[in-house]
């Protein structure tokens, strides 16, 4: 076991003498705590070393079991792999696949979906055999997949030491505010909520873990309204974790007055960028925002903004287990805590992590996003989207000849279409989109859509000599377009 799962163990069996009645964990009904969790986490560990496996996934909606799962995986020292609930069914085959999980822990309703994938029901784990060899490196104890920036998922795998680095110190930078019961909004499959989990418990605070189905959250993106604030209201937690998408949200209700921020003490927010404007509005409605950045490849958080260190905008300044230096071309490098590597390719053995976003700092050592590298977008809920994946489905279709797919920090996609024929329909056009939509999961697929006037060409410089997009020239030309749809929602809303 390492150094930092020994603390981390050790300090919840210290919780658990010092405040055996302190709630550790809140599910839809039942409460846990810490006294009572340290020996449900024991007994789920002699579980898991009765059955001598090495890797084992976790398909679980929030709740105590899943948290409790967790932990057991993590202290038995073996890897875990959390399945995205957003993740299509053919995505969630592949992880199981790529990871050769021997064991799952999941719901009753996917008994189908996993004999479909060759795994048995023994008791309360459903088990499979793989012969072929290992391809985790070693000390692997999180095994997370990004959220699709193509079909294929890439595994990112990363150590205990790197994730409970991590949590610790997001533990240190909420302290100031001390917040003593932390909701978790997002799924425990995204990377960020699951080490939030463990900064709060690190805090011997009490973590709410309802359904997604108590939180009124379905899938990647749907989101009902009043059961949200319901459980809000009901909880009154101290602390939360948000993408854009949700901040925009809770400050949108604030400001019709149906949602009251006033128990929370500290909101992180991160997963893809946040406009200042919004920030400005959430600061004025009482929510105590503040923005972060961080990827998978390094456990999560890089950089964050605290009570005593915020500088509205940016998104705050690099947490002490990590190093932060830009590039020649202004390329934010990360050292510390990064991943071990991806699965089933070589060990990642250089120093520096080359984030692909672009950045700056100010005096005072704040980092300043200015945009990425690469093609890859981020929607406001935090899923990251390759867009060319979505365009060649679409240009599949018999209807489509050009396609350019847009979503950078907005809460639905939206695609610029050219047909083959001038005398397709716009129905015609609306069947290719679903056909090609039925393939993707829900946060890549494209919600709304423009008919172009003209195809995209060389001659009109919206096209390279090659035949490859001038995105950027895109976007620009058809900047209200492409945002048309978002600013009705923020203006209904």
């Amino acid at each position: 076991m390492s150094p930092e799962t020994l603390r981390f163990q050790q300090t919840l069996r210290n919780y658990a003498e010092s405040q055996p009645h302190t709630i550790a964990l809140w599910g839809d009904d039942l409460k846990l705590d810490y006294a009572m969790l340290n020996a449900e986490v024991a007994y789920r560990q002699q579980c898991l070393r009765d059955q001598h496996v090495k890797v084992v996934a976790l398909a679980l909606d929030n709740g105590t079991e899943a948290v409790l799962w967790d932990l057991a995986i993590l202290f038995e020292g073996l890897t875990c792999l959390t399945l995205a609930p957003f993740f299509s069914a053919a995505q969630r085959r592949h992880c199981l696949e790529q990871s050769q999980a021997e064991l799952v822990i999941g719901a009753e309703d996917q008994a189908d979906e996993l004999q479909a994938a060759g795994y048995t029901q023994s008791g309360k784990f459903w088990r499979r055999t793989f012969c072929a060899p290992n391809r985790l490196p070693e000390g692997t104890a999180k095994l997370t997949f990004t959220s699709g920036t193509t079909g294929t998922p890439k595994g990112v795998c990363l150590s205990a030491e790197s994730l409970l680095s991590v949590a610790r110190e997001l533990e240190r930078a909420s302290e100031p505010c001390k917040p003593q019961h932390h909701l978790a909004l997002l799924p425990l499959a995204i990377l960020l909520e699951n080490i939030g989990c463990y900064a709060a418990l690190y805090a011997g605070a009490t973590v709410s873990v309802p359904s997604q189905k108590t939180l009124g959250i379905q899938g990647a993106s749907g989101v009902d309204v009043p059961v949200l604030l319901g459980c809000l209201a009901a909880r009154a937690p101290q602390s939360l974790i948000l993408v854009p998408q949700l901040l925009l949200l809770l400050t949108n209700t604030a400001e019709q007055k149906v949602f009251d921020p006033r128990s929370l003490r500290f909101a992180a927010v991160g997963g893809a960028r946040v406009s200042r404007a919004l920030l400005d509005r959430a600061q004025r409605v009482g929510l105590p925002i503040y923005e972060g950045y961080g990827l998978s490849e390094c456990a999560s958080v890089v950089c964050l903004n605290r009570p005593d260190a915020h500088r509205p905008g940016s998104v705050g300044r690099p947490l002490p287990h990590v190093e932060v230096r830009l590039a020649e071309d202004g390329e934010v490098l990360i050292r510390g805590s990064v991943l071990l590597g991806y699965l089933g390719e070589a060990a990642h053995t250089q120093q520096w992590w080359a984030s692909g976003d672009l950045g700056e700092f100010d005096a005072e050592g704040f980092l300043y996003l200015k945009g990425r590298k690469k093609h890859q977008f981020i929607t406001s809920f935090g899923r990251n989207v390759n867009p060319e994946w979505v365009e060649a489905e679409l240009t599949q279709r018999r209807d489509i000849a050009q396609a350019f797919v847009h979503g950078e920090a907005m809460p639905h996609n939206h695609a610029l279409l050219w047909p083959h024929r001038p005398e397709c329909t716009d129905d015609e056009l609306a069947l290719a989109v679903s056909e090609a939509n039925a393939t993707l999961p829900d946060y890549a697929q494209v919600h709304h859509w423009t008919r172009l006037n003209q195809p995209f060409t060389p001659a009109n410089g919206l096209l390279t000599a090659n035949g490859r997009p001038r995105r950027d020239a895109i976007v620009e030309r058809y900047r209200a377009q492409l945002t048309e749809s978002v600013n009705f929602e923020e203006s209904a809303s």
